[in-house]
């Protein structure tokens, strides 16, 4: 058994970050419980109001974060976990509450996205400067959103223009050879609104793989990563109340990767050329939403996504996704305190590629009711039906009820319990010598009981949950459970297991001035309740510890993510680590800034995954520009 030597020791960060969270446990900040989120209900509503588990990443947030790349930045405010093929720009995974990342749905601007043949969305393609603020539900929420959300959604939002016009930029250049820069304009006139915002990044990166790696496909070349993002967000609002919107958004990646083939005449293993990813991830949506009357809103929105993939390095192999979108949402205020929502929504997902020849496609129409209500005040409920039919693998209903209760002011306790499902991915389905078309969706049932607590610049709250997963999706090996074909020689695709996903999030935010003080602390059970085994590379706890000071023209912060050891392949154990990031921010002038930080400042050695290795410590210096009312 190999154990990496990578930050700090995984008990000691955990046991000084659980210290330091006893102080008190929060959101993100003391003002969470004041702002407004959508993916809890599917309609706007007041976090105080929100009976599930929403954490509301804004937009100041994300400019001042120290983070490498959207995944880190989500894994630094709502504690995901994040596994990944060496530094930014690599592919990867994500786990929310233990559930894998064919577990969690990404929507941008309300549109699903990722690849439909891996069952995920990839992070690595997406760019922080693209993104206005990301709401993130931890737990359950199938019966509001359907297949894939057993872990929980991550719901991306694009900037979107109102006030006078403004002009906002960027740039920045750090270590392995790094720089990132990017342009928005944006702003409201006479009824239309616009923002735009192009940029590029660009890194030299390291070695993805280590030495000796266990398939030996180390390549001592760098393995860096350049990436051009463009997204473009119109609307006119002919009338007060209603609005209709244009949303683009494009990105493309090149990134390279080890790896190694096996081509003729010999077949001998290569690990030589320059293999690459070449991801070119686009959007396009129309959509309308009216205040038909002061009990009635309704939004309709129709949309396009691709994420087309060209891997390899001399064989190149290409996976694209094409999804197909249409929703009509209504949401009926039957008092100034009770709400109805329904909504149908249709969606047309066709993979092609190399291995898919006849371009395989499927359907899926849904209907969903859901409600939200208060009572005397301090009770509020909260329930919701989905009702799915997929044109491959069948009907599936889901349901999903929670109750929150005011024991005292500020002082709120809530309850949610509910059922899931995810669905096969098109690689689980039809993949040549590896998909089963019989293979069926996995069902879980779930609950969990939270704590939340508010009062003045100090707010805490605390959840217990387990999520019961049945007919997990993965490997089969025994030849008897697959197709006659020979093919099929080796396994196949198959429900091989159930899974048991518990735990507790513990969260705590306190502020003195200009001083504010942050921290979560993720503990996490991930196991296969039919052995008793933990699932690889879930981590058993992770901590977060983040400070930040302002005083007027400057601002300093510092935080510590610690990750504990995790099963990989191969019967690995990865040691836990820890790695520390500063930044630091001189306002020179009312619109201008200079940006400072440090990242891995401690320059541990970080294995993500097994034989893979993250950047060690990396400065960045830039500029920024923020020309509100030019």
């Amino acid at each position: 058994m190999s154990k990496s030597r990578t930050g700090l020791p995984a008990p000691k960060a955990a046991h000084c970050l659980f210290t330091f969270a006893l102080l008190p446990f929060a959101a993100l900040a003391q003002t969470q419980f004041d702002l407004v989120a959508v993916v809890g209900t599917r309609e706007p509503q007041a976090l105080g109001r929100t009976v599930a588990d929403v954490v509301v990443i804004d937009s100041s947030t994300i400019r001042n974060a120290a983070a490498d790349s959207v995944e880190d930045l989500i894994r630094k405010f709502s504690g995901m976990q994040v596994t990944r093929n060496g530094g930014p720009g690599q592919s990867g995974g994500y786990f929310i509450r233990g559930a894998s990342a064919s577990g969690t749905l990404v929507l941008i601007d309300g549109v699903r996205v990722g690849s439909a043949s891996l069952g995920q969305a990839e992070f690595e393609a997406l760019s922080l400067a693209q993104i206005d603020h990301i709401e993130v539900l931890r737990g359950p929420a199938s019966s509001l959103y359907g297949a894939d959300t057993v872990g929980g959604v991550v719901h991306i939002f694009t900037r979107r223009g109102e006030g006078g016009p403004r002009v906002t930029g960027s740039a920045a250049i750090g270590g392995y050879r790094s720089y990132q820069g990017e342009i928005g304009v944006s702003g409201s006139q006479g009824g239309f609104d616009y923002a735009v915002t192009v940029g590029r990044e660009s890194s030299d990166g390291v070695s993805a793989l280590r030495p000796n790696d266990q398939f030996g496909n180390f390549n001592p070349d760098k393995d860096g990563y350049s990436r051009n993002h463009g997204n473009l967000r119109l609307g006119y609002t002919p009338a007060p109340g209603h609005r209709i919107g244009v949303n683009l958004l494009e990105t493309k990646l090149n990134a390279q990767y080890d790896a190694s083939e096996f081509n003729p005449p010999d077949f001998i293993q290569d690990p030589s050329p320059d293999f690459r990813n070449h991801l070119k991830t686009r959007l396009g949506s129309i959509d309308y939403r009216g205040v038909i009357t002061s009990l009635w809103t309704t939004t309709l929105q129709a949309s396009n996504s691709v994420d087309d993939l060209k891997s390899g390095g001399i064989a190149i192999s290409r996976f694209k996704t094409e999804r197909t979108q249409a929703t009509w949402q209504n949401a009926l205020q039957l008092t100034a305190d009770q709400r109805v929502i329904l909504a149908y929504e249709h969606l047309r997902e066709q993979v092609e590629g190399d291995v898919f020849a006849d371009k395989p496609s499927r359907n899926n129409n849904a209907f969903v009711v859901g409600y939200s209500g208060r009572f005397i005040d301090a009770l509020i409920a909260e329930a919701s039906f989905r009702y799915d039919h997929n044109s491959v693998y069948g009907s599936n209903k889901t349901g999903n009820i929670g109750l929150s209760y005011e024991l005292i002011p500020g002082l709120k306790v809530r309850a949610l319990a509910g059922r899931t499902f995810r669905a096969p991915t098109f690689n689980d389905l039809f993949y040549p010598g590896f998909g089963v078309a019989t293979i069926e969706p996995e069902r879980g049932r779930s609950f969990e009981f939270g704590v939340a607590w508010q009062s003045g610049a100090t707010s805490a709250s605390a959840t217990v949950y387990r999520n019961n997963v049945r007919n997990l999706i993965g490997y089969q090996p025994d030849r008897t459970f697959c197709p006659a074909d020979p093919a099929y020689d080796f396994g196949c695709a198959g429900n091989v297991s159930n899974a048991r996903l518990q735990g507790a999030t513990l969260t705590g935010a306190q502020q003195w001035g200009g001083l504010t003080v942050r921290a979560t602390v993720d503990f996490l059970d991930a196991t296969d309740s039919d052995t008793g085994v933990r699932l690889i590379r879930r981590a058993a706890h992770q901590e977060t510890l983040a400070a930040d000071y302002d005083f007027g023209a400057w601002t300093l912060g510092a935080s510590l993510l610690s990750i504990g050891s995790r099963p990989d392949n191969g019967g690995v154990v990865l040691g836990g680590y820890g790695v520390v990031d500063v930044r630091a921010n001189w306002r020179f002038m009312p619109q201008w800034r200079v940006e400072a930080k440090v990242l891995n400042v401690l320059d541990h050695r970080v294995e993500p995954v097994r034989d893979y290795r993250g950047l060690g410590r990396q400065a960045w210096i830039g500029i920024r520009f923020d020309g509100k009312g030019v």
